[in-house]
């Protein structure tokens, strides 16, 4: 996904900058946008290349991460 910035004119002439919308396309962006602000005028669109997350935990690598960190304490500690 995309992350896409906005800077609009609301249908009663305020400003608003700095909307951020994820989406696959900027046409998708752009509906979901007109979702929240109806007839709004699109004044700036940026688009921004979102980094992709570090690898997610599954459980068997959580349950070795909790076992490291019991095994690592004294015994008789808690």
């Amino acid at each position: 996904m995309t992350r896409y910035g906005f800077s609009i004119r609301t249908r009663h002439g305020q400003k608003v900058d700095h909307i951020l919308i994820m989406a696959s396309t900027q046409d998708d962006a752009e509906r979901r946008l007109r979702q929240m602000y109806h007839a709004c005028v699109i004044e700036a669109c940026a688009r921004h290349a979102v980094t992709p997350r570090p690898e997610v935990l599954d459980v068997d690598s959580v349950i070795g991460l909790i076992s490291a960190g019991a095994s690592a304490q004294e015994p008789g500690t808690h």
